[in-house]
């Protein structure tokens, strides 16, 4: 019988791929430590069942499909994010409006934070679970993606966020006030050539591109934000590498103040920073 040793060296995938899917199929639970895992069991029998199952991962990961849909897990700052096709897969280049935000917020912050477009919850459960004490309220038009936050809470601990289905700040109540409002939202423009490319062909189209030119969700987010940002609080979004011009002069013609550009790690503009007058 073969063993998880010999099911290794398969070399359709990069090693690193092979590895997490593996150590799926084999019913552990925890991507980021995969190699580890598989190294302490190496000499294991594997499984006909475990073999069957890698053997479809590995075909449909050649067939394009992500890595975090086939797996149901992806990490973002630090913890595991329960993935499905019903929302926008965590990317590292998003920790960058996480880092910005909790530059603003002391330790002790216990505000209220509206974060626009959750998706999986990535940004709402990690600002929450940094800041305990805060009042964390996550959008989403999409019923599916707001279970999937919902869930992400719970597994998280995130007892501190509410979880609203709403179509942009429709379901808020008119009175309601936040600190900091922060959205990843939709940006590519319609048409655009990398929605068929990619782990892109298998995401949300609702939440990759807006319905006219990639600046829509931000008009939408500015208006929101005047009706809803406390004096003084701050407007953060991410946008696309190539709307490092328009989103800071949209929110500038928007009369927000203290409007700022900031690069992600590999020096892309990545995040735009307002704050409400």
């Amino acid at each position: 019988m073969p063993t998880i040793r010999d099911a290794l060296p398969d070399n359709r995938l990069p090693r690193l791929e092979t590895r997490m899917l593996l150590a799926h199929a084999l019913g552990h639970a925890r991507p980021a430590n995969a190699h580890a895992w598989l190294v302490a069991r190496d000499t294991e029998t594997l499984p006909a069942d475990a073999t069957m199952h890698f053997n479809a991962l590995i075909e449909r990961r050649i067939a394009g499909e992500p890595i975090a849909y086939l797996i149901g897990h992806r990490e973002f700052y630090g913890r595991d994010f329960a993935c499905s096709p019903a929302a926008l897969i965590p990317r590292p280049e998003t920790e960058l409006l996480i880092d910005l935000a909790l530059a603003e917020l002391p330790a002790d912050f216990s505000g209220h934070i509206l974060d626009v477009g959750t998706g999986t919850g990535c940004i709402a459960i990690t600002l929450a679970l940094e800041r305990p004490q805060a009042h964390v309220t996550a959008l989403d038009v999409s019923p599916d993606a707001l279970a999937l936050a919902r869930a992400n809470a719970a597994a998280l601990g995130a007892g501190n966020v509410r979880c609203v289905e709403s179509n942009w700040f429709a379901e808020l109540d008119a009175s309601a006030q936040f600190d900091l409002i922060v959205s990843n939202p939709p940006y590519i423009v319609p048409g655009d050539a990398h929605l068929t490319q990619g782990d892109l062909r298998f995401e949300p189209t609702v939440a990759l591109a807006d319905a006219v030119d990639g600046l829509e969700s931000y008009r939408q987010l500015a208006i929101g934000a005047h009706r809803h940002l406390a004096p003084g609080g701050w407007l953060m979004v991410e946008h696309g590498y190539d709307q490092g011009e328009s989103v800071p002069s949209l929110l500038r013609t928007a009369a927000f103040a203290d409007v700022a550009l900031h690069c992600d790690l590999a020096k892309l503009p990545r995040v735009t920073t307002a704050r409400y007058p």
